[in-house]
């Protein structure tokens, strides 16, 4: 069979006698991969020093790679219900690795404009259809545990730079030599790793037959959710007020977590000034990346045994108190309650990505359930600039008014903690979708 045959939609469906279970590590080889996107700022400083490119220049390598995943996620989620997950899996390895290795010549050539093309846009799309290609596969293969089962993968998302940080220093500190700082050869053999890893969950991965279902599997009749094969169009999504409402729901979540994600290690320093060392604040942002992964596999299955909505409820009413009672923690000189709030925090953080999927399939059903994440991860995107932009100008601001450094973050993390209640709102006002929208599969 020639490879473009077998990227065919058609040469992916399973046989009857297929493990469903293989499916699960095929969605962790493609997310552990791209979760390196997390640790990229690990080339700033050698990129800086070796090169003299400004850390501002050098950021705009993640932001656009950020962008660039939520508008492939977003465009390429209904191609991916098209052409089938192996297609889209084999293409996003090709453009994440291959944005390795324009970098790699970007930075041979000393070229920075090739780094945000190779990591930035090729590898942002890369990133985009990687990250959505599991979601629908996943839940047709696991409609009895759905949150448990994107939680897996998602999980892969938050744990890659797990891997990818460390992976980066050590072949970094591998290739350098008096002439040459060894970005370049990071790059490419990274580069190569990534996408020979990618490639094989590609070709591991499966579709379930038509009509497929668990053994001994009898689907629950919910008014929380489409049930059997009905299902609502990727095209008539946007017209419900439930799309709407969810894209508020996870755009508050991750608003109110990623801000705070990306200045951890300086917030936890200037609060506690000559108490918390870099070294520790270092440990501070390595812990919390863990609750972050972690987060994301016990969140979504707890939405399994209590429903998406109810589990929403818990991220919004408990995060909006845990906000509320940092600014107490942090002048009460408790690093360990602060750090323990953070924890819980960026558990739910994480755990608000992986159950929105399960979500999304609970309401519009799973036929088109892929597209229509990837349209709501737009979400992501708005977030992505929204929460580092509070944190970043309001820290300044106070700074400015006279306001300790110390006390800088108080008003901040009240802001979050009332964005948190807007996304409340949001989600108490989700209600199943009207069946006007609704098709049924014959």
């Amino acid at each position: 069979m020639s490879l473009l045959a077998s990227l065919d939609k058609s040469h992916s469906i399973a046989d009857a006698n297929f493990n469903r279970w293989l499916i699960p590590p095929a969605a962790l080889a493609i997310h552990l991969c791209i979760g390196q996107a997390y640790a990229f700022s690990v080339f700033n400083s050698p990129l800086n020093q070796a090169y003299g490119w400004s850390i501002p220049a050098l950021g705009w390598i993640f932001s656009l790679a950020i962008v660039f995943l939520g508008l492939s996620a977003a465009f390429g989620g209904k191609w991916l219900e098209r052409v089938g997950p192996r297609a889209t899996m084999f293409t996003s390895a090709l453009c994440f690795g291959g944005g390795f290795l324009i970098s790699a010549l970007g930075i041979h050539l000393k070229q920075l404009w090739l780094l945000y093309l190779g990591y930035g846009v090729v590898g942002g799309i890369g990133l985009g259809l990687g990250y959505v290609s599991p979601v629908s596969t996943l839940i047709k293969w696991f409609p009895d545990r759905r949150g448990m089962a994107t939680g897996m993968a998602i999980m892969g998302f938050g744990g890659g730079a797990m891997i990818g940080a460390p992976l980066a220093v050590m072949l970094m500190e591998h290739f350098k030599t008096d002439a040459t700082a060894g970005i370049t050869e990071t790059f490419v053999v990274m580069g190569v790793i990534y996408t020979i890893s990618m490639l094989v969950g590609a070709f591991t991965v499966r579709l379930p037959a038509p009509g497929w279902k668990p053994e001994g599997y009898v689907e629950k009749a919910s008014a929380d959710k489409l049930s059997g094969d009905a299902f609502v169009h990727v095209d008539q999504a946007h017209s419900a007020p439930q799309f709407w409402l969810l894209w508020v729901v996870l755009c508050m979540n991750v608003t109110a977590g990623i801000g705070v994600l990306g200045q951890a290690s300086l917030m936890i320093q200037e609060v506690f000034k000559d108490t918390v060392t870099a070294a520790a604040a270092a440990g501070f942002v390595g812990l919390l990346s863990l609750f972050n992964m972690g987060g994301r596999f016990f969140w979504s299955s707890v939405s399994d045994l209590i429903g998406r909505k109810l589990t929403y409820v818990v991220f919004f009413l408990l995060g909006a108190v845990l906000y509320a009672l940092i600014p107490s923690a942090g002048a009460a000189g408790n690093v360990l309650l602060f750090v323990g709030l953070y924890a819980l925090i960026l558990s739910m953080y994480g755990g608000g990505f992986a159950t929105i999927p399960a979500y999304l399939s609970d309401m519009f059903g799973t036929r088109f359930v892929g597209a229509i994440h990837g349209r709501l991860l737009t979400a992501w995107a708005v977030a992505g600039v929204l929460g580092p932009i509070i944190v970043n100008y309001m820290r300044e601001y106070q700074i400015a008014q006279g306001v300790a450094k110390a006390q800088a973050y108080n008003t901040t993390m009240y802001v979050m903690a009332a964005l948190l209640i807007v996304g409340l709102i949001a989600n108490i006002l989700v209600k199943p979708v009207d069946t006007r929208f609704v098709t049924k599969e014959a």
